[in-house]
Order: structure tokens, then C-alpha cells, then sequence
């Protein structure tokens, strides 16, 4: 899948899902029971839930990825979410979650067995989502606006060469199975060179 916003192309991961895309505006749909989290008080070799993913390779060095998500959260867990992956047990994930009755910002880094950490609420439906690779670290930042942004987490990911070859792109997810499933709508894509200066500066 190609968008317009991305100098790379986007492969589907996870279930099967149909996602559309049009007028700058990425659709994409979990179906019920479709999470990606594997829990860290159980065994980490416990197959973790899977979810609808679009994902592709960035160029090389460091990038800022930046939607703003925008969805109707209606049971514990429903998200949409920016994702980053660099193996198979090595990823993380920066959603817009009902958690556990708020609209919040969340995120999650799994080796091995996921962490799960919420961070601001947010007023209204939606939330600009920010992943940023500065060296062979990632940030996570979110936004009300798009402009200034606050510092959720930074962290590192795998080994160096494993960093530089990440994954990146979006998620949704829907982790009971007796919800109606979740559709996430990603827009104001956009995908720049460079990591900001300061990471806690708002910038």
C-alpha cells in the first residue's frame, strides 16, 4: 500500500483487514478479540494476541512519523496506535486507548513480554501520535494539536543494527472478544527527516 504522505510503502500484518485509504485519511479496522500485547505476569513464550498492522521501512537514520488518530472507543482496550517493530519479540506501540473508560494516551514496549504504561488523558476523540528514531533510540510524543508536543517515553529497541532497520507504521486493536471491534481513521500523516533538538522541550 502506498500513501502519499510516505516516502516508503506500507505491507498488512496481523488478521486480515481491508484498510482504506483516501483524501489523506488511513483507515483501519480490528476485529473483536484482536490485541498485540503479550502480558508480562504470564510466560513470555505465551503467543501473544495479534492485531491489524500497516507496515514499512523508513529510510535510514533518524525520522519523526506523525498522525494525528482520531477514533470511537467503546470497550476497555480499543485503540489506534503508531507501531514499531525491529524482530519478532522486539516492538512497541503509542495508541489512543480506552483505558479503562478514558480516552488516553498509552504506550507499551515488549521484549519478549509487554510493559503497559498510561500517560495524559485526552479530551475529545482524538490525539496527535508521534514516533521519533534519534540514534539507536525511539520517543514517543503526543499532542493536542500537532504543534507542541508532550514527552511520553524513550527507550531503546533490539540491537543497533536491528534499530536502523526498523518497522514502523499503524494499528488498531480490540482486545475483548465480545466488543464490536475498532476502527481507527489516521490523518495528518506526515513523515520528517531529522529527530527534534530537545525531546522534552515540546518541540
Amino acid at each position: 500500500m502506498e500513501l502519499k504522505e510516505l516516502p516508503f510503502g506500507l505491507r498488512a500484518y496481523g488478521p486480515a483487514a481491508e484498510p482504506g485509504y483516501e483524501d489523506g485519511a488511513l483507515v483501519l479496522t480490528a476485529g473483536p478479540g484482536q490485541d498485540r500485547f503479550v502480558h508480562p505476569g504470564r510466560a513470555p513464550k505465551v503467543p501473544a494476541a495479534d492485531a491489524p498492522r500497516l507496515l514499512g521501512t523508513p529510510p535510514e537514520g533518524d525520522f519523526q512519523l506523525i498522525a494525528r488518530v482520531t477514533a470511537r472507543l467503546r470497550a476497555a482496550g480499543d485503540a489506534g496506535a503508531l507501531y514499531l517493530q525491529v524482530a519478532d519479540e522486539q516492538w512497541a506501540k503509542l495508541c489512543l486507548e480506552l483505558s479503562p473508560a478514558r480516552y488516553t494516551v498509552v504506550s507499551v514496549v515488549t521484549r519478549g513480554s509487554s510493559d503497559d504504561a498510561n500517560s495524559c488523558e485526552v479530551a475529545g476523540d482524538h490525539v496527535w501520535l508521534r514516533i521519533t528514531r534519534t540514534g539507536r533510540a525511539f520517543a514517543f510524543h503526543a499532542s493536542d494539536d500537532g504543534e507542541r508536543w508532550t514527552f511520553v517515553r524513550l527507550f531503546a529497541l533490539g540491537t543497533e543494527q536491528e534499530a536502523a532497520a526498523a518497522s514502523v507504521g499503524f494499528m488498531t486493536q480490540c482486545p475483548s472478544p465480545d466488543a464490536a471491534g475498532c476502527t481507527a481513521v489516521f490523518d495528518r500523516i506526515a513523515f520528517r527527516s531529522g529527530a527534534p533538538a530537545d525531546l522534552r522541550d515540546g518541540s
